[in-house]
């Protein structure tokens, strides 16, 4: 990485770490997600935002706490994200993945894990992957973006329950193909597992 790089991942993981702390301090309830969840998991950095879950209520105790810590904050014409930026470095607070609430079941599956010499609650890998896989469209399927960070976190995912949770969208499903077929993943997978989410 050039030294460019590792200063754009240093701030952006120094806003992780601030924008964690004012929402810990405030209660309110998150979870990591994104490229910096991935990085979290042992995935190598490629990091651009920091990336939140957190449900649609908890959303203005959120926008609040990081104002109050210096933050700007606004609500894009989206209606499943508001944005807070620290000095120009962007933090998503994200509530609906796909057209599906965030949940509080989701929040609770979140592993404490160290990011940026802070202990985070970080997305369950299961349900990292999933939240990359349903948005994937015509308009948004840059595999080559994701096959870095899912090669890396391969050993902690529950394969089967993603593709049950997937298995209706197509751009999903080639995905998983493309792990097969690249030896990422031991052979094919077979659907099992809830298939409801969050």
């Amino acid at each position: 990485m050039s030294s460019h790089g590792h200063a754009v991942t240093d701030a952006i993981l120094d806003t992780l770490k601030r924008a964690s702390s004012g929402l810990k301090d405030a209660g309110v309830k998150f979870a990591l997600a994104g490229g910096c969840a991935a990085y979290a998991r042992g995935a190598a950095p490629s990091l651009h935002d920091v990336d939140f879950v957190l449900t649609e209520h908890d959303v203005p105790a959120a926008l609040e706490a990081l104002r109050a810590i210096g933050f700007q904050t606004a609500k894009p014409p989206e209606d499943w994200l508001v944005k807070a930026y620290d000095e120009g470095r962007l933090v998503d607070l994200i509530y609906r993945v796909s057209d599906l609430p965030i949940t509080d079941e989701l929040l609770d599956r979140a592993e404490p894990l160290k990011a940026s010499a802070v202990i985070v609650p970080v997305l369950e890998a299961t349900d990292l992957v999933i939240s990359w896989l349903l948005p994937l469209s015509e308009h948004a399927c840059d595999y080559g973006a994701l096959l870095a960070q899912v090669r890396a976190l391969r050993e902690q995912v529950d394969w089967p329950r993603v593709s049950a949770v997937t298995a209706d969208s197509p751009y999903a499903a080639t995905f998983i193909t493309l792990l097969e077929r690249l030896g990422v993943l031991n052979g094919p997978v077979e659907p099992s597992g809830d298939p409801k989410w969050p």
